[in-house]
């Protein structure tokens, strides 16, 4: 969710109706923090047009194995571009937005010299000429102990093992030593009761539009992971409108900014006939104050925009409320010649689970879904065992899973990346301290193990579909050509799965209604 709010803040910046910083907030709004996770977006920035979209490869703005010639004056004409554009209302919301950001941007946009590649170990791990070896410190260890500290209240230990943490931590260190500080951060503002006011401060003022761009597309880059899912999930619905239905409903949980439906159409473009009637379905939770519903039915605008240039017939209907709420008729489902499809990727576990409350939403999410009956429903799900009410378990599987994350961008993004910071500060650093922090309404990462989903989902009357093998094989292939050879897609049953190091972090699996 933190790397939903530096999009939101990039979005704000970049479109023709800009938000103040001091007005930008990176929390879910406080009284109903489950409502509200970051994703509102009002535009796009605009780029030179990237030409056709290659629907199989261009998820993300470049290709992780970039083009290395660019020129620099290119780069630097391209970044003027991005922070000067949100003044630019001339164009607002067009077509080249989407054909920019998804499209074959590496020969357009600004290149980022340092980011994550195939290459891998670009981060150099060994040590500069004159540089002297570290001792070797058991920093997983220190914050264990400290955190068995915490669980039994002991505050005067916790201060000790802090300090000791401290000498030990630095976000400019190597990957190790980056996640102990925001570790140690995140146990220190639990121990001094200032989570709260830490996790609702403001965006930093002086990191500009073109930053925030920057830092985003390095993490696309550098892991493979929201690319990949997405497009598991765009191929198995052009693979299923591929028999000539007229009309294609999307019901999407979690829309977000709607950037994995250009590729999509795109795809559709191609079918023999023209593509079908698109209906998209956007839902999302809703933002705090008096328009709840402005982003999915700005994200409608733009889908809109972008389908009318392409001219694929389009309709779009936005909701905005908690997603247990939501009913059968809201929905407005016309089954008559119309293949309809559920997405929801790495977004049913920002929705309260039965540790909250007793009729547990996230079930009522399933159950509403299996009455939807739907030709497919498609569930990307973060892999993460910590949505635990007591601490130190908890505390002990986050460490495991960020362990991973931070060790990944130490492997493919070098050390003294601009980029590379920031993220780790807002994007990590906001989650971990959201995880071992907060307590109660105010956690709002509360992700669950694929294995823990498939009983859920088995429970509300669903059934997994068989893997498409070709569509993973093809994945699989493109993970090895474009990034680091430590990232992995696999399958486990019905599920695929991408990891990080034998360490599975997302997976994605397809359903439909028992007996449907």
């Amino acid at each position: 969710m933190a790397l939903q709010a530096t999009e939101k803040y990039l979005s704000d910046l970049l479109t023709g109706n800009p938000r103040p910083p001091h007005r930008f907030s990176w929390y879910s709004h406080p009284s109903n923090s489950m409502s509200s996770p970051f994703d509102s977006q009002r535009g796009l920035v605009h780029l030179p047009n990237g030409g056709e979209v290659d629907t199989e490869m261009k998820l993300c703005p470049y290709n992780a194995k970039r083009n290395h010639n660019d020129s620099a004056e290119t780069n630097q004409r391209n970044s003027k571009h991005l922070a000067a554009s949100h003044s630019e209302e001339s164009e607002p919301l067009s077509d080249m937005c989407y054909d920019a950001l998804l499209g074959p941007i590496g020969r357009n946009i600004t290149k980022l010299e340092n980011s994550g590649s195939k290459a891998g170990g670009r981060n150099r791990r060994g040590r500069k000429k004159g540089e002297t070896k570290k001792e070797f410190v058991d920093i997983c260890g220190l914050l264990s102990q400290c955190a068995q500290s915490m669980a039994v209240n002991d505050i005067r230990a916790v201060t000790e093992a802090l300090k000791n943490i401290r000498m030990h931590a630095s976000p400019h260190g190597n990957g190790t030593e980056r996640m102990a500080f925001y570790f140690a951060n995140a146990l220190e503002a639990r121990s001094n009761g200032t989570a709260t006011s830490l996790y609702a401060s403001k965006h930093p003022n002086n990191i500009s539009a073109a930053d925030i761009f920057k830092v985003h597309w390095m993490y696309i880059n550098a892991s493979p992971f929201k690319r990949v899912s997405a497009m598991m999930a765009n191929k198995c619905i052009t693979k299923l409108a591929s028999g000539g239905a007229t009309r294609l409903h999307i019901i999407d949980f979690g829309i977000q900014y709607g950037f994995q439906w250009p590729c999509l159409i795109q795809a559709l473009l191609k079918r023999p006939g023209g593509p079908p009637t698109l209906r998209i379905t956007g839902i999302d939770f809703p933002e705090p104050g008096f328009r709840p519903d402005e982003q999915v039915k700005a994200t409608g605008l733009r889908l809109e925009k972008y389908c009318k240039s392409y001219n694929v017939p389009f309709e779009y209907k936005g909701i905005a409320r908690k997603w247990e709420s939501i009913s059968l008729e809201d929905l407005e489902i016309d089954r008559d010649g119309e293949v309809l499809v559920v997405n929801c990727l790495d977004r049913l576990g920002n929705v309260p689970d039965d540790t909250l409350v007793p009729n547990c939403p996230r079930d009522s999410v399933l159950n509403l879904i299996k009455l939807i009956n739907p030709d497919m429903f498609i569930h990307g799900v973060l892999n993460g065992a910590f949505n635990v009410p007591f601490f130190y378990t908890r505390f002990r599987e986050a460490l495991f899973h960020f362990s991973s994350l931070f060790d990944m961008l130490e492997v493919t993004v070098p050390g003294d990346d601009k980029q590379r910071l920031l993220f780790e500060e807002m994007v990590f650093g906001r989650e971990v301290l959201n995880v071992i922090a907060c307590e109660g309404t105010e956690r709002v990462e509360r992700p669950e193990t694929y294995k823990q989903w498939q009983v859920r989902s088995l429970r509300a009357g669903l059934q997994q579909l068989p893997l498409d093998q070709e569509i993973v094989k093809s994945l699989r292939e493109k993970v090895i050509s474009d990034y680091d050879k430590n990232f992995s897609v696999e399958s486990d049953g019905n599920w695929m799965l991408q990891g990080w190091k034998g360490r599975v972090v997302q997976a994605v699996s397809c359903w439909k209604t028992k007996n449907n």
